[in-house]
Parts: structure tokens; C-alpha cells; sequence
């Protein structure tokens, strides 16, 4: 099994975020596992989108599909994700939304 380096995990945690749609998956599973349905539906996006996005996040080890009678249902691949992700959240709202600049614009 391949050991990425920090720089390389950090890299991959932050491309999974730079895309608005992984972000709403993310931020979703963070409250705990769904079906794909379920996702598509609460982020309003097709099932072949959330199916792109998720294969990405696989790839990246940052998601897995556990298997279930019938279908399967995505989690986060480790609660340390969802830590980050709170750590995160928490350091933003502390930062503030006037700080940073447009979603169009260049940051740093």
C-alpha cells in the first residue's frame, strides 16, 4: 500500500474541497452515513454527478462505500475526517466570510 507524504494528504483533503458539490458531500456524511439517493436528493444533484464526485472521494481515500442488502451507503473513511472537517468549519466561522475573497477570485 502507497504511504503519501503530509504535503501530498493535504493536498488530495484540499482538492475534495475545492469543489462546491465534494464539499456538500462532505459536510453531509459528517453528520453520519447515507445512501446515494438520499445524498442526490439533499444536495439537488443527479445520481450520475454524486456517483462522479463520490468515485473521486474513493480515490482519494476520503469516503467509502460500505455494502448493505440492496444498495450501498457512504461514510466518511475515518472519524478523523469529520474532526478535521469540524476544526475547519469552526476556524472559518471564526475567520469570517468578509476576509476572504470572492469564489472567483484568486486566493493567496
Amino acid at each position: 500500500m502507497e504511504t503519501l507524504l503530509h504535503r501530498d494528504a493535504l493536498a488530495r483533503f484540499g482538492h475534495a474541497l475545492s469543489d462546491p458539490t465534494r464539499t456538500q458531500i462532505q459536510s453531509n456524511l459528517r453528520t453520519g452515513p447515507t445512501h446515494l439517493s438520499e445524498l442526490a436528493d439533499r444536495i439537488r444533484v443527479s445520481r450520475q454527478i454524486l456517483s462522479n464526485h463520490l468515485a473521486c472521494m474513493r480515490g482519494c481515500g476520503l469516503v467509502v462505500a460500505v455494502p448493505r442488502v440492496g444498495r450501498s451507503r457512504y461514510e466518511l473513511a475515518d472519524r478523523r475526517i469529520r474532526h478535521a472537517l469540524d476544526d475547519l468549519l469552526g476556524l472559518l466561522l471564526a475567520v469570517g466570510p468578509a476576509s476572504c475573497p470572492a469564489a472567483d477570485e484568486e486566493c493567496c
